[in-house]
């Protein structure tokens, strides 16, 4: 926060030396911080600058499980929307998949802003319905809580795989929505423009 105007009071949202603990935990496994405040009352906020695109997200059109979000991307949200650390289902996942052991779950009702390093019209919009995307490196930055993540060969075998150069692909199957970031370098996130595609 830098600086506000009108009846706007703060709080840490700390209750207490356990939860204190508790958050610190999440905050580490996620890269997000530990104590996220909490603004009341009528008036105007303004945050600190950021040189990436704010993107504002309505989390109840991703399903009643929620949507899960890439680490580091989450800013802020209503006090309506609920937001917890899940462990992936799988090791695989975490190990193999680059995505982490844990991630940051978004649920409820209200707007949610993130922080990407692409515009909204940038990131690619994929609605699956009972099917499966393979993609290959760390490119999701949000997707539906209802799909199964899971870390797998490119190839039938190991050494098709190894031959390929692809090595692991992550793996999202079932119902529900997927953002992605149209390419990832090694140097981060490069533009491009696409749209959305259901399949």
């Amino acid at each position: 926060m830098q600086w506000t105007v009108g009846n706007i009071s703060a709080t840490t949202g700390v209750k207490g030396a356990g939860d204190l603990l508790g958050k610190m935990i999440k905050g580490a496994v996620t890269n997000e911080s530990a104590v996220k405040p909490e603004y009341t009352g009528k008036g105007y906020l303004v945050l600190e600058p950021t040189y990436k695109y704010l993107i504002l997200m309505d989390v109840e059109e991703w399903g009643t499980s929620g949507v899960s979000v890439e680490d580091g991307m989450f800013l802020a949200c209503e006090g309506t929307v609920k937001y917890d650390v899940v462990m992936r289902s799988n090791l695989s996942s975490a190990l193999l998949g680059n995505q982490g052991l844990f991630s940051l779950k978004l649920s409820g009702k209200g707007l949610a802003v993130l922080e990407s390093p692409v515009p909204r019209e940038e990131l690619i919009e994929i609605e699956l319905q009972n099917d499966v995307i393979k993609i290959d490196g760390n490119m999701a930055v949000a997707w539906s809580d209802t799909l199964n993540f899971t870390v797998e060969k490119s190839g039938k075998s190991l050494l098709g795989s190894a031959v390929s150069a692809e090595g692991f692909v992550n793996v999202y199957r079932g119902t529900g929505k997927i953002l992605l970031a149209p390419v990832l370098s090694s140097t981060g996130y490069t533009l491009g423009t696409l749209g959305s595609i259901s399949m």
